[in-house]
């Protein structure tokens, strides 16, 4: 439908994964089920080292975080786990293909992942996006699993949610019906996400653990100053906090090398604890 082909560069079919693959080392496929949810994941390093938990935005799937997924250094260090998120790709919940808007609804979904990974060692959570709130979560869920929370290029602050002109056109107008269900699933999410957001704004001061949020000052889809948000309800905690010049939103696209200095320092701490 020509309508749906300003989309596609947000979905990357079976056959061009199995196209990209060809000549290289592919993530192992799991799906987790269970009364409430259907959990597709896709894992790389041995299920014995400590878990990164990759957390996408909307819309998204686990390929979109390939740029870590598939780096050998860091499957040295990490039993590194990309999750669908539920409404998202290969995920459900309830058995339905709708969207799940509750951030608490996600993160405790997401959390099954963990039961691939065999270490008994606390590892990393990571959300961009829309997926740091949900990795803000879980960071405060389950606190005795991870040692380290990174959130990059985060959608945290309810008082910066962007909206677009066509928006309104998809949540509830004529386009609906058009549209790919990741975008109407996506729409969903941003018209829920305000609330949401608000709801965690107690969260916040439960985290327990060092933080690291990452954020391109070039970034057109969410507002920069979600750092000077995230430094608002951090004070007084062990975080970091990188602004970027000039990268846009998929700072794990732009700045891997970034993001992966992250990840290997956070490593060493792991083995040194």
């Amino acid at each position: 439908m020509g309508s749906t082909g300003c989309f596609t560069r947000f979905v990357t079919t079976d056959k061009e994964l199995k196209k990209f693959y060809k000549n290289k080392p592919q993530p192992a496929y799991f799906t987790i089920k269970n009364d409430s949810i259907t959990l597709f994941c896709a894992t790389s390093g041995a299920d014995t080292l400590p878990p990164l938990l990759l957390i996408h935005g909307a819309p998204g799937a686990w390929y979109g975080n390939r740029t870590l997924l598939d780096d050998s250094v860091l499957q040295q260090h990490y039993h590194i786990i990309s999750v669908d998120r539920p409404g998202y790709n290969k995920s459900r919940f309830k058995n339905k293909r709708s969207a799940v808007p509750s951030i608490t609804t996600q993160a405790i979904a997401i959390h099954e992942a963990l039961q691939l990974n065999r270490s008994f060692k606390t590892g990393v959570v990571l959300g961009s996006s829309y997926g740091a709130a949900i990795a803000a979560k879980i960071s405060v869920l389950y606190p005795g699993n991870f040692h380290h929370l990174v959130m990059l290029a985060p959608a945290i602050d309810p008082q910066k949610e962007k909206f677009w002109w066509f928006n309104p056109w998809i949540h509830r107008g004529p386009l609906r019906w058009m549209l790919p269900r990741f975008v109407n699933h996506a729409t969903d999410e941003k018209y829920a996400h305000v609330a949401e957001l608000t709801n965690l704004l107690p969260d916040w001061s439960r985290i327990n653990m060092p933080v690291t949020v990452v954020q391109g000052d070039a970034d057109k889809i969410v507002d920069p100053a979600n750092l000077d948000f995230a430094r608002e309800q951090l004070q007084g905690k062990q975080a970091e906090f990188i602004l970027l010049p000039g990268a846009g939103h998929r700072v794990r696209w732009q700045r891997p090398d970034v993001v992966k200095a992250i990840l290997l320092k956070q490593a060493a701490y792991a083995n040194i604890h």
